[in-house]
């Protein structure tokens, strides 16, 4: 979901405040249609809001739902580092050397 470059990108937009998708459009080099299509999946996972204003749509980032995101990382983030860490240590065991970094 937000692991595509133009979907965070467009997030770091929305940080700044509510935006038409036109204007979101304009940040990018790719169709208005593409642009939709990622403020769709965006609204999907509860992170973007969207109003109408007349003819216009205009989005802006949900807060609670970063929130959500937010602390799914937190728990998931741990882990997976500790998990990192436990296989460079074994493959420091394994094969002698030193990661990166370390004395």
């Amino acid at each position: 979901m937000i692991a595509q470059p133009k979907r965070r990108e467009i997030l770091r937009l929305l940080a700044a405040g509510e935006l038409s998708a036109g204007t979101i459009a304009s940040q990018f080099a790719v169709t208005q249609p593409a642009i939709s299509q990622h403020l769709g999946v965006l609204k999907k996972a509860g992170l973007i809001s969207e109003r109408r204003d007349g003819a216009r749509r205009l989005y802006s980032v949900r807060p609670e739902g970063l929130a959500d995101l937010h602390s799914f990382l937190a728990q998931v983030l741990p882990a997976g580092l500790e998990r990192l860490r436990l296989a460079a240590e074994e493959e420091e065991r394994r094969t002698g050397a030193r990661p990166a970094g370390r004395n």
